[in-house]
C-alpha cells in the first residue's frame, strides 16, 4: 500500500492512525493541516488543491523513504486532500510510529516540510470579497521549471497551515 497518498475524500484518521500500529513501536507522532479563515491579511472562504498526480506519489513516496532511513522510523504514511476543502477541514494528515519518540518528532517534522517544499500540489484560496489566488506560485515558479500541469503555467509548490 503506498505510504503517500492523494484524495478527493475526508480523511478517516482512526483508519490512518491503525495503519501505523506496531507493537515495536513506543512512540507516535501525527501531524494535522487544517483549512484556516484567514492568510496573508485576507479573509478565506474555502480552498482548492490541485496536483500534478504521477509526480505527486513519486516525490511522496521518495520523501517518506528518506524519512525512513534517516531517521529509522518503523511506519509513516500522509495523506493529502485535492479538490475543493471548506474552513476548518482537513487538508494534510501525516503519522509517524517509531521506536522512540524523538525519532517520530523530527521524521514527522521532516515529512510534513518536504511534501511542502517539494511535492507538486498548489493551493488556491478563495477570498470572502470573491476575489482568488494561488499560494506560493510565484516562488514555486522561480524555483523549478522542470515540472508540467501546474495552473496558470506556474510550476511546483503549495503551503500548508
Amino acid at each position: 500500500m503506498n505510504r503517500f497518498r492523494l484524495t478527493g475524500e475526508p480523511l478517516d484518521l482512526a483508519a490512518l492512525r491503525a495503519e501505523l500500529a506496531d507493537p515495536g513501536c513506543g512512540g507516535f507522532v501525527a501531524f494535522e493541516g487544517w483549512v484556516r479563515n484567514f492568510n496573508d491579511g485576507r479573509e478565506v472562504r474555502r480552498l482548492e488543491y490541485e496536483a500534478y498526480v504521477p509526480l505527486a506519489l513519486r516525490e511522496g513516496e521518495r520523501i517518506i523513504a528518506e524519512a525512513c532511513e534517516r531517521f529509522g522510523v518503523t511506519r509513516v504514511l500522509c495523506v493529502h486532500r485535492v479538490g475543493t476543502l471548506a474552513i476548518g477541514e482537513l487538508a494534510v494528515w501525516v503519522g509517524v510510529s517509531a521506536p522512540h519518540r524523538d525519532e517520530a518528532f523530527r521524521a514527522c517534522r521532516h515529512v510534513i516540510d518536504e511534501v511542502k517544499h517539494r511535492v507538486p500540489i498548489w493551493k488556491q484560496e478563495h477570498y470572502v470579497d470573491g476575489l482568488s489566488g494561488w499560494v506560493n506560485c510565484e516562488r514555486c515558479a522561480a524555483d523549478s521549471h522542470e515540472h508540467a500541469g501546474a495552473p496558470d503555467g506556474q510550476r511546483h509548490g503549495h503551503g500548508h497551515g
